[in-house]
């Protein structure tokens, strides 16, 4: 299984934490999602997971991966 580490310094209520889920739940090999309000940090578990759709994923959800942690 692999896991990914991003930083989503937009999200900023429960409504953002939502979305961001939302859209990561429907990449293709993602398994389970974290997501850390107050540090802003997001963990993408799974199988065969893009990079690339998940920072697509969190861009359609309204917000930027500014880093990898």
């Amino acid at each position: 299984m692999n896991e990914l580490h991003f930083q989503v310094p937009g999200m900023t209520c429960g409504h953002c934490e939502s979305a961001v889920r939302k859209e990561l739940g429907a990449v293709p090999g993602v398994a389970d999602v974290s997501v850390d309000l107050d540090t802003k940090d997001v963990v993408v578990r799974g199988t065969g997971i893009s990079t690339a759709a998940v920072i697509a994923a969190i861009d359609e959800a309204g917000f930027e991966a500014v880093g990898i942690a």
